[in-house]
């Protein structure tokens, strides 16, 4: 196992009710401003109890609305101009993980240098950033607890991040019934998200970080057990409380804790959002089992043969293991009307060479687990493409 370090200081508040204690984090500050998407928080009530919280303890606040899924650094650029005009000194992210990638994007942009991008480039470092909390609204990215935002660039085509300490959020409100309203798909694209995030921590070659894959298991059979379930059913308070727990700790970095992590998946994924505007955990049900297939070999056999038998109780010989295993988890991600196959969502071969580029030219070779070049994410594209 490796060595590692690990501190966990965003404040959690789980349950019903647990709104009311976000005054205690924003009553020293001059001014907040509520980052929000669209008008599902203020049609389910969700916003209308964030501002009584507010209200009732003459908290000043400012609203900047109209955050889309896959963010835009577009719309990142009017949020730092709207924070610098309103003299905004916390932020308050009410919504799911592309409202908290887009404030914390904002909550270090306003300290740029030149521009907020330079820091997704690496061309600047993040030294700062405006202190933040977060209201949950969709069990998915884990970002109310984690040190990254993940940002699409319009212009360039470019889905990029940034992982800086100065971003992680002071505060998390995690109410299950604030998540009752998403819709069955966006359900169901969050439980793919969660699962993803996990499996890029367990597919590692640390045979020993045994704690971190037991870790990794359970929360795959909670997604796998309480998805569907939610899928059908989304006022399941169970369901979607367990689904909610499981996103935050699927990254967070408990699971990657002693292990040497992959996250070649993401990356190959992140172009379709960037290139087609696919929800990213549409993605990752095409891409994470074409790169599962890709990456099976009799040297990577023995972890799937774990994945088979821990995860999905596949009994037989070692040999029949790892397909079923990754034939289970396609037909798990279809259950739930997941595409599968990037002829699902309409998406042809003709900018596969293109955005296996743009990854190379970024990155250079991606992943642990194995590594893979430009040849390499070209063949998976094309596993992912067609049935």
């Amino acid at each position: 196992m490796q060595n590692f370090e690990f501190s966990l200081p965003t404040k959690v508040y789980f349950g019903k009710n647990k709104i009311t204690n976000i005054k205690n984090h924003l009553k020293d500050y001059n001014k907040i401003l509520i980052t929000y998407g669209g008008g599902s928080v203020k049609k389910f009530g969700i916003m209308d109890d964030v501002k009584k919280v507010l209200k009732n303890n003459d908290i000043d606040y400012e609203e900047f609305g109209g955050i889309q899924s896959n963010p835009k650094i577009k719309n990142v650029r009017k949020g730092i101009d709207f924070i610098k005009k309103n003299e905004i000194d916390f932020i308050l992210a009410v919504g799911g993980g592309s409202v908290i990638d887009s404030s914390k994007a904002m909550a270090c942009g306003v300290y740029s240098e030149n521009d907020v991008w330079d820091y997704f480039t690496g061309k600047e470092e993040i030294k700062k950033a405006i202190p933040m909390g977060v209201v949950l609204t969709l069990a998915a990215t884990g970002s109310e607890m984690n040190i990254n935002s993940v940002l699409i660039n319009e212009k360039t085509k470019q889905k990029m991040a940034i992982h800086s300490k100065h971003v992680l959020p002071k505060f998390a409100v995690l109410d299950p019934t604030y998540t009752m309203s998403v819709p069955p798909y966006y359900t169901a694209c969050g439980v793919s998200d969660i699962m993803a995030h996990t499996f890029e921590q367990y597919f590692s070659w640390n045979k020993e970080a045994e704690v971190s894959d037991r870790l990794s298991e359970s929360i795959l059979d909670v997604c796998i057990k309480n998805g569907p379930i939610a899928y059908e059913n989304g006022e399941d308070y169970i369901a979607r409380s367990n689904l909610l727990w499981s996103s935050t700790l699927a990254l967070n970095g408990l699971l990657s804790l002693g292990k040497q992590t992959d996250w070649a998946s993401h990356k190959i994924a992140h172009e379709l959002s960037a290139h087609y505007g696919i929800a990213h955990g549409a993605t990752l049900s095409i891409i994470f089992p074409a790169w599962m297939e890709y990456v099976l070999t009799e040297k990577t056999r023995w972890k799937f043969d774990q994945f088979g038998r821990n995860v999905w109780g596949v009994e037989g010989k070692n040999e029949d293991v790892a397909e079923q295993s990754i034939a289970l988890l396609r037909d798990f991600f279809e259950s739930m009307d997941l595409p599968i196959y990037l002829e699902d969502v309409d998406v042809s071969d003709k900018k596969f060479e293109i955005m296996a580029k743009n990854i190379e030219e970024v990155y250079g070779e991606i992943g642990n687990f194995k590594k893979l070049n430009y040849k390499d994410i070209i063949k998976i594209y094309k596993i992912a493409h067609k049935r």
